[in-house]
């Protein structure tokens, strides 16, 4: 797989994210993944604990395609309290690390009014492109 981080020339290099991939293969699309678990439960009503919980949830469905963290290249992340998400950064990047790891994909996070399911603070969309 070619995976090129797109940064142009005199730019700041983004903290956390990639202003945008290149990136050849079989592409997957990851649904919002919010943080409950498999069987539909949350766990926590914290920030933190739903987005470490909703990462979890990307990986798993991208394994079932053969993929791992690695393959992402974009993420959108939706929260309900700009806030709060910020409030959280230092323990959702502990776990985006942990859990995805240190790899550049382009990301954008908007917050929103509300989510369909009601006790959920974030969803993540994301994309991946695996090797072929």
């Amino acid at each position: 797989m070619t995976n090129q981080v797109l940064l142009p020339p005199g730019w700041p290099r983004p903290k956390g994210y990639a202003n945008g991939v290149v990136a050849s293969g079989r592409q997957v699309f990851i649904a919002g993944m919010i943080g409950w678990d498999g069987q539909g439960r949350f766990a926590s009503d914290d920030f933190a604990a739903q987005a470490r919980q909703a990462l979890q949830n990307i990986v798993d469905v991208l394994r079932e395609a053969g993929g791992e963290p690695q393959h992402i290249v974009r993420m959108t992340w939706y929260v309900t309290d700009k806030r709060e998400y910020l409030a959280a950064g230092r323990e959702v990047g502990q776990a985006f690390r942990e859990i995805i790891g240190s790899y550049n994909a382009a990301m954008t996070a908007v917050e929103v009014k509300a989510l369909i399911e009601d006790r959920a603070k974030v969803e993540i969309e994301a994309s991946a492109v695996i090797p072929e």
